[in-house]
């Protein structure tokens, strides 16, 4: 189970054996069936999690009863409502498995202990949170710039099984755009093949 999560950490930086050990006394392995909520909005968001097998998802529900999904995550990609776990706020958030899923948690008290006996675990931590502004602002400007096409493209690109694992109208959500929209893209990309 952790063999992933080592291999995303070194990609980053080097970790020793003793550093792995040290992190596998910190981490909670956590299984989830498919629909069970990881975080619920208005909860308080206790822990980052890493997934190791299965797919999160990420999303608020508005007024009308309207999801919109904000991120995916399936195997090899981090996942929490980042500023209730920061703050202790409650969470704006749901998230919730889209299949059976094996995550890894870990909470702040370990994430500030992780820190404190192996320091450049900060850089690593501090390179995902980058990573994620950059790449939340390149689809902010993609939401505002980009013709539903486009948008269906990068996405494409940035999960490319996801169109297997996720329903139609979740990937329209998570696009911003309708499902009949991506009906009218994949004929348009069908017939031009």
């Amino acid at each position: 189970m952790f063999d992933l999560l080592f291999e995303n950490i070194e990609r980053k930086i080097e970790i020793t054996e003793e550093d792995k050990a040290f992190c596998k006394t910190l981490f909670i392995p956590k299984k989830l069936r498919k629909k069970q909520y990881l975080l619920q909005a208005g909860d308080i968001s206790e822990y980052v999690a890493f997934v190791t097998k299965g797919l999160l998802r990420s999303y608020s529900v508005d007024d009308k009863g309207e999801e919109h999904i904000i991120q995916f995550a399936p195997e090899d990609w981090w996942i929490t409502d980042m500023n209730s776990f920061l703050t202790c706020e409650e969470a704006i958030y749901n998230i919730d498995a889209l299949e059976d899923t094996e995550i890894l948690l870990l909470d702040k008290q370990s994430q500030d202990k992780l820190f404190e006996h192996i320091p450049k675990f900060e850089r690593y931590f501090r390179l995902l949170i980058q990573g994620s502004f950059v790449a939340m602002h390149k689809r902010l400007l993609s939401t505002i710039t980009n013709t539903a096409e486009e948008k269906y493209m990068r996405m494409l690109k940035t999960y490319p099984d996801l169109v297997q694992r996720v329903p139609q109208h979740m990937i329209a959500s998570f696009l911003g755009i309708k499902p009949e929209t991506i009906s009218r893209i994949r004929k348009k990309q069908a017939s031009s093949s």
